[in-house]
Order: C-alpha cells, then structure tokens, then sequence
C-alpha cells in the first residue's frame, strides 16, 4: 500500500489541502486537477507514481477539500489562483520540481512556469492546453460569454456546473462508460453542489479568457526554455482537441505527443498506460 498523507497547508490565511506521497528526497511531481474536479482524480495514479517520486496534489482554491471563500472575499481568477499554488510551492520548499498540468491545471501550471521557468524541470501536459487550435467548438458558449458578459450569457453556460454535465465530461468519448468508476464525477457534483460554488464556477468560466489571451507567453516559454515535456491526450476529448497537443511540437519539437483512445478525464480508463509513459519520460 502506497502512504500516502492528506495535509493541509495555511497559504497567507487560505487552507489549501494537497495529498503527499514519496520520499521528500526523491524528485519532485505537482500534480494539478482540472475542472470541475480536486487532487482526488489523482486516486489511482499516485500510488503507481509514489515509489519514484515525490508527489505533491493540491485542490485549487475553491474546488475539493480547500478554501472557498466567498466570491466578495476572494478573487476567482486564473492568475489569482496560480498565486496560491505559487506560494504553496515556496511554503513546502519545492524549489524545482517537474509538473502535471490537466485542463484548468495547465494555466494555472504555465503561469508557474513563466514566473520561474529555473524551477521547472519537466511538464507532462494531459489534455492540458496552450494553443487556440486546440478549442473545440464547445468553447463556442463560453467565448460568447466572454465576448458579452451579459446575465443572458452566463445564464446560457449555466448548464455546464449542471451534474448530468459532470457525468457527460467524464464518459463522453470513452469507448466502454462501464469502465468509468462513478466515484469520481459523484465527488465532483458534491462539491459543484455546495452553496456559492456554481458562480465561482461561471467567475472561473469568463476568466477563461485571460488564459487563452496569455498563450503567446506560454508559447514563447516553451520556445525559450524548452522544457522536457509529454503530451499524453485523451483523443476523444470533447473541449481540448487533439491538435493542441501536437501544436506543443511547433515550440518544442522534441516535445513527446501520445493519444489515448479516451475522452477528457483520461486517468479514469488509461491509467496505468500513462503513469508507464509519465515514468518513462520522467526517467529517461
């Protein structure tokens, strides 16, 4: 059985609970979930991960088990919180440290990144986007919003926080659903469930677009550092399609892109495959 402990950590008055695993000695992994999801998704990888590196799994401010604070009490943007996992990494004295960026991981991730690329050593990037040509046309809603603010606007995308949604993001594109543990999406719409929690959410929707206004910096990080990085991508994925894991190439071209015959939340049928592909890259 892999140890693995369940801590939380005081980031300047925020709790912020990240699972831990490894030995602090080894080299280090930040694992960063997505929405609507926590560190929980990382179930199953950790512990086939645990033996060879230190693994660290936050839960962003307000999602999972950390903080969320009012909408009036907490900026809910991207670069706020990148801020909080930022911090964190400086409180738990990760100086450098390989990352796993997955869907809202990967901007929060690549604003890390930009800030101190010498702490970066590795990025695996899985279904984690940087590249306008990997918006599906499913981001159409959300870009209206984005375009209009407007109550109608966010009314319109409402649907997504919606818990029929959650079960549509996780077996959309899975070739066997019976495969898809309910677990994980169940967990999601508890927390989505909780009270405030559905406009933090839509908060979080319209700031989508400072990421995407942000991808040329990403881009050129990826040009000038040239950080060793995997793209192991859910094929299927409904929002984040396949070209935008091959587009990492034109920046990185030793940048190693896989598919996975999966949809968007891959760990939960391909795991094993891709904590064998992260182990390889990770090692090699």
């Amino acid at each position: 059985m892999t140890d693995i402990a369940y801590r939380t950590a005081d980031v300047d008055g925020l709790e912020v609970f990240y699972r831990e695993a490894g030995r602090p000695d080894a080299p280090t992994l930040l694992l960063l979930h997505g929405f609507p999801s926590a560190s929980h998704m990382f179930r199953e990888l950790i512990p086939l991960l645990a033996d060879r590196f230190h693994i660290v799994a936050p839960d962003l401010p307000g999602f999972g088990r950390s903080g969320m604070p009012a909408r009036e009490e907490f900026d809910y943007t991207f670069e706020h919180l990148a801020d909080v996992i930022d911090r964190l990494t400086e409180i738990l004295g990760l100086d450098r440290f390989a990352m796993y960026v997955f869907d809202y991981g990967a901007p929060v991730g690549f604003r890390i990144a930009t800030r101190h690329p010498e702490r970066i050593t590795a990025i695996v990037s899985q279904n984690g986007n940087a590249y306008e040509e990997g918006l599906s046309d499913a981001w159409g809603p959300v870009q209206a919003y984005w375009a209009e603010p407007s109550q109608s606007n966010r009314d319109a995308i409402r649907m997504l926080v919606q818990p029929d949604t959650t079960v549509w993001q996780y077996t959309h594109g899975v070739p066997d659903a019976s495969r898809v543990s309910p677990d994980g999406y169940g967990l999601d719409n508890h927390y989505l469930a909780r009270n405030g929690a559905e406009d933090i959410q839509l908060d979080l929707f319209l700031d989508y677009a400072t990421n995407v206004a942000l991808y040329p910096r990403f881009q050129e990080y990826f040009r000038t550092s040239r950080p060793p990085l995997l793209a192991v991508w859910g094929r299927n994925d409904p929002f984040f399609l396949p070209a935008g894991a091959e587009a990492f190439r034109r920046d990185i071209p030793q940048a190693d892109v896989r598919f996975v015959e999966t949809g968007h939340f891959a760990l939960e049928t391909h795991v094993e495959e891709i904590a064998a592909a992260i182990r390889e890259f990770l090692t090699a």
